[in-house]
């Protein structure tokens, strides 16, 4: 199909997603036939729901840095990042040889090792409101120890969460929630809006557990919480004697000390996960001692926290180098200032055309949204013109960029100005050739 056929001048919006998904199909033939194989084993031909699109998703050969190359021999530069969890690009040196480390020493001890100090140690030392951590394998798993924790700790049941709200796979708050969600009494808020909160926190004050908050929405596109929505959550939960908990999975990539260390709104407890494992699975939760002390097995009362990879020998070395070596403070800074200076860029494409598009987000994680005006929660998110994410998101992989089908772009270390050069002339590209769509 030729250029000018996919940007036929007289095509509507549907049928320019239609030729744009045509053309995908049939440049990738060989990630159709690996799906359809996939499919007779996996339901779906998938085993993690967020990677799915239709048609059919590519599938990877390799990568390297912040290059990727599928199935179908086609190169594209990583602006995916693994949703925030590949801060280091793909097989950095320093986690290589962290890698290399724990095969020599041993992967599965079955027993205590220093690994697990000096990664607690570097933990607690970069992040200064936890004072005691205890190490998980996903940050789901990270949200869900935090969250029976603070019920355990205050002796009461309901959790506040917030509508848009991701914590993990069965802590999924986005229209309406999941079916599969973890069965705690919630309470669902509007983010961004404290009246509300203090509205349902009055009402339920007496049993309310915790108060749990991603200081920038992640999935739900790159949206921050304002200063004053935080510092009044830390005031509700100190009024109620709720726990107050940073869901910092995605968010502590955005300033050396997470990016409550910016906002200045200490939690009672931090999650973590990401790029803390030095991409290893991962996660995280810890915070005030006297809470986490619950989890002291010298205790007569303790709370029992299993997991057989908790202090896995891979994670314990890869997190400790990434910490030490390669996301130390000054690198984590540098990011995000890049990722700062290149959403303004982003926006001033857009701004110059008139198009009614616009990146949100904070350093090294942004996300794209066709309308105008503030996005502050998940309905004037969701208010946009979510078609053009489509679009938007095959004409990108045209021109070699990976990024999340829901319009997600998250930075590495690995990248450069060129891939960042590459971007920009992809995002210039689709203004430029789908103008009529965005005025």
């Amino acid at each position: 199909m030729s250029a000018d056929a996919r940007y036929a001048p007289n095509a509507s919006l549907s049928e320019a997603i239609e030729v744009a998904r045509a053309a995908y199909v049939a440049a990738n033939p060989l990630s159709r036939e690996l799906h359809e194989k996939a499919s007779r084993s996996l339901p779906g031909g998938n085993t993690r729901t967020v990677l799915f699109y239709g048609p059919f998703p590519l599938r990877f050969a390799g990568a390297d840095g912040c290059h990727l190359t599928d199935v179908d021999g086609h190169g594209y530069v990583d602006f995916l990042a693994e949703y925030t969890a590949g801060m280091y690009g793909h097989s950095h040196p320093a986690i290589r040889k962290a890698i290399e480390r724990a095969l020599d020493f041993g992967v599965n001890i079955g027993g205590h090792t220093e690994l697990e100090i000096e990664l607690a140690e570097a933990v607690t030392a970069r992040f200064r409101s936890i004072e005691s951590v205890r190490f998980t394998n996903s940050g789901t798993e990270g949200n869900l120890m935090a969250l029976a924790l603070a019920r355990a700790f205050t002796k009461r049941s309901k959790v506040m969460v917030f509508t848009g709200g991701y914590h993990g796979g069965v802590l999924y708050f986005r229209k309406g929630g999941s079916p599969v969600n973890a069965p705690f009494p919630v309470l669902v808020a509007r983010y961004n809006d404290i009246d509300d909160v203090r509205n349902l926190a009055a009402a339920n004050a007496s049993d309310l557990a915790a108060i749990i908050v991603e200081p920038m929405f992640g999935s739900t596109g790159c949206i921050p919480a304002t200063p004053e929505f935080l510092a009044g959550l830390r005031r509700i939960a100190d009024e109620t004697g709720a726990l107050l908990i940073f869901d910092e999975v995605m968010t502590s990539r955005l300033a050396p000390g997470g990016l409550q260390s910016v906002i200045g709104v200490k939690p009672d407890l931090t999650t973590l996960g990401k790029y803390v494992g030095g991409g290893m699975s991962f996660g995280a939760f810890g915070g005030r001692a006297d809470v986490m002390s619950l989890f002291d097995p010298q205790r007569p009362d303790s709370l029992p926290h299993a997991g057989t990879f908790n202090n896995n020998t891979l994670t314990m070395c890869a997190g400790l180098a990434g910490l030490t070596e390669a996301a130390t403070p000054e690198a984590v800074t540098a990011l995000n200032q890049r990722g700062d200076i290149l959403r303004g860029r982003l926006n001033a494409i857009a701004e110059a055309a008139g198009a009614t598009m616009q990146f949100t987000g904070i350093g090294s994680m942004m996300a794209v949204h066709f309308k105008t005006g503030p996005i502050r929660d998940e309905a004037e998110a969701d208010s946009g013109n979510q078609d053009l994410k489509e679009l938007f998101f095959f004409d990108l992989l045209d021109r070699g960029v990976y990024m999340a089908r829901r319009g997600m772009i998250v930075l590495s270390l690995a990248q450069d100005e060129a891939a960042f050069a590459r971007l920009e002339g992809a995002v210039e590209d689709f203004v430029r050739l789908r103008r009529r769509f965005l005025v």
